[in-house]
């Protein structure tokens, strides 16, 4: 079978395609799994370069979210059949064993494709929401609003019942964000904080979701409403920003750093009511991950190129 490994830390060109052993029987506690799509993120590109926080002993198999069906069931396990549809912490890869107790059943209907979608980007922009206490009402800034954790978040506000402005770089990538439910929508490459302004009445917005960082950041703390909340969702600009405390001071603002990860490290069980909320949501339609890119296994590379061009909105996989 093929597995798409990262050998030495450098480009997505880098990545070696190897056709490897299949697993044997999973053990007692163990499910195998066959991979049907996986979900790539901006994640994958820092881990494949070494500049992810975390980073995985070399080499290793790219990719952390798949879906698939199950093939076998270690004698241990229950609650888990073969022929399940599951999301497990699987990459680039055709078949996989691992433990029942770190995968999740999928309910009926939810499409595997979809499934391998959603997962990161939208855990990300529920729990921003809720560390942000967005209400029904308020007026929702999401910037790299047709990125992953971006659509997920115009996705999740208008659940909220929040009015939500939405900033990206291009006209076509604003076409698909319109689609998705934003209110108002604006092309950043000259600026929004005089639209953010203009839409709000002169008072800012309530709540601004920051994935870009660097300028993006500095433009926002000068549209953010009083008693505003500013989200770091991360630095796709590339570098982080600085804030600065007197504008804090002065709006009664604050700026609010999290991350999935650490909320499954030091809550895991308020990490697993999101989880079990978050799939309830996919199964009724009441959230709608986008894919603009499906690319072979063969071609992972080619999934980590589009992200690093921008070509991707919503979600790429592989499949």
């Amino acid at each position: 079978m093929k597995a798409v490994y990262c050998e030495k830390l450098g480009e997505p060109d880098d990545l070696v395609v190897r056709e490897i052993e299949p697993p044997g029987a999973p053990a007692g506690d163990q499910i195998q799994v066959a991979i049907a799509a996986r979900g790539m993120a901006f994640t994958d590109v820092l881990m494949v370069a070494g500049q992810y926080q975390v980073k995985p002993q070399l080499p290793f198999i790219v990719g952390g979210e798949g879906a698939g069906r199950i093939t076998a069931v270690g004698a241990d396990v229950t609650g888990l059949a073969i022929g399940d549809a599951v999301l497990v912490p699987a990459g680039c890869v055709e078949q996989v064993n691992v433990a029942a107790a770190r995968a999740t059943r999928l309910p009926e209907g939810v499409d595997l494709e979809a499934a391998a979608s959603f997962r990161s980007n939208y855990a990300t922009a529920y729990y921003a929401m809720q560390r942000a206490r967005l209400q029904a009402g308020e007026t929702l800034l999401v910037h790299g609003a047709a990125g992953g954790v971006g659509l997920a978040a115009v996705d999740i506000g208008k659940l909220y019942g929040a009015t939500v402005i939405a900033t990206a770089g291009s006209d076509e990538k604003l076409a698909v964000v319109k689609q998705m439910g934003a209110d108002h929508l604006i092309n950043y490459s000259h600026g929004f904080r005089d639209a953010v302004k203009d839409i709000t009445g002169g008072r800012g917005a309530d709540v601004i979701y920051d994935p870009v960082g660097g300028d993006v950041f500095d433009e926002s703390m000068r549209c953010i409403a009083p008693f505003g909340r500013i989200l770091i969702v991360g630095f796709t600009a590339g570098r982080p920003a600085l804030a600065k405390t007197n504008h804090l001071l002065i709006k009664d603002a604050e700026v609010i750093g999290f991350t999935v990860g650490a909320l499954q490290r030091n809550d895991p069980q308020w990490a697993k009511r999101n989880a079990d909320i978050l799939l309830g949501w996919l199964a009724s339609g009441r959230i709608k991950p986008y894919i603009s890119h499906r690319v072979a296994l063969e071609n992972a590379a080619d999934a980590l190129k589009l992200i690093i061009q921008r070509k991707v909105i919503g979600k790429v996989i592989v499949v």
